[in-house]
Parts: structure tokens; sequence; C-alpha cells
């Protein structure tokens, strides 16, 4: 692969969740979370996660189309794509690695409905993880040209856009239904509290 060819950019789900697996969310609507006495600071620090996950996600995207507008300083835009870049990526590997691991598995144990959307999330993380590999090189090779030729980092960053944006698309509709399917859940069984 050379430096400016993207990986495939993975296919990810444009459709809502199957019909029927909104049924616990028609019984706990989010407008209710923060009243109901199941809504403990577990959850609480589960959804300020995801919330950081969306303005970390948008924050890279909006600062890359800055640079690409020429309102931010080469030098800067390296810096905060380095910082909040790695941040985004690092914690969400390990947010959807104790997901995986062992908040999935509680709701799963707790409530079989939980199941079929399981596998819907599994296959998100898998479709996130191919654009954080993709985020990942892009935003490298932005950072080293920086430094070494800004025209190419320039055009590199022309590359690295369509993936900030594909990252923040995925983040959106995925944590979306993610809290949509698990509250519900919590809620109901008193989990977590």
């Amino acid at each position: 692969m050379t430096h400016t060819q993207l990986m495939e950019a993975p296919k990810f789900r444009e459709t809502d969740l199957p019909p029927g697996m909104d049924k616990l969310l028609q019984d706990y609507p989010r407008a209710s979370w923060d009243a109901h006495k199941g809504f403990a600071q577990a959850t609480r620090n589960w959804l300020g996660a995801h919330k950081a996950f969306r303005k970390l996600s948008r924050f890279t995207r909006e600062d890359t189309q800055r640079y690409l507008d020429k309102t931010v300083e080469a030098e800067k835009f390296a810096s905060n794509l380095s910082y909040f870049g790695n941040a985004l990526v690092a914690n969400l590997y390990g947010h959807h690695h104790w997901e995986d691991m062992e908040y999935f598995p509680e709701l799963s144990a707790a409530d079989p409905r939980f199941d079929s959307g399981l596998a819907i999330l599994e296959e998100d993380h898998q479709c996130l993880n191919g654009l954080l590999e993709n985020l990942t090189l892009k935003a490298n090779r932005v950072i080293k040209l920086v430094q070494l030729d800004e025209s190419a980092a320039y055009e590199e960053a022309g590359e690295l856009l369509p993936v900030t944006e594909a990252v923040e698309t995925l983040l959106t509709r995925h944590l979306a239904d993610e809290e949509d399917l698990a509250v519900p859940i919590i809620l109901h069984h008193r989990l977590r509290g």
C-alpha cells in the first residue's frame, strides 16, 4: 500500500436496529433515565465516556477541516491531532475491550433480549477497529509530514478528513444504539447500582 492509499474503508450499517429490539426502550425512554432510581453512577460514567468520544471525534474532524481551510497552523494541527487523535483511538480501544469482555456479557446474562443487539454492536466494534487503524495510519503520516514537507502534509490531511468523518458517523450511530440497548436493561434489572 502506498502512503496515499487508504486501507479499504470498512462498510458499516446504515439502517436502524432490527424491529423489536427497542421494546425496553419504549418502557424506559431516554427522557426518563436521569430520574430512574436504578440510574447509578456507573451508568452515568459509561455515558460520560460516550459523550467524550463524541466530542473527540467531532473535534478531530473539525480540526482537520480547519487545517484544510487554513484557519489553524500546521504545528498546532499536528499537536492537536497527536494528542486528541491518540486520546480518541486509545480510549476507544480500551472502552470497547472492556465492553466486550465485561459489560456486554453482564447485560446478556441479565436479559437475553440483548443478544440480538449484541451481535450488531460487535460488528460495529469490528468496523470501528478498521476505521481507527485508518485514522492512526493517516494521522501519523500527517504529523510526520508537517515537519518534513508541509505541502505533502496538507495533501495527506485531505485524505485524513473522510476517515475522521467516517469515525464520527459510525460513533454517532453506534453509541446511540448501544445506549438505547444497554441502559433500559440496566434500569429494568437494576444492574451496576
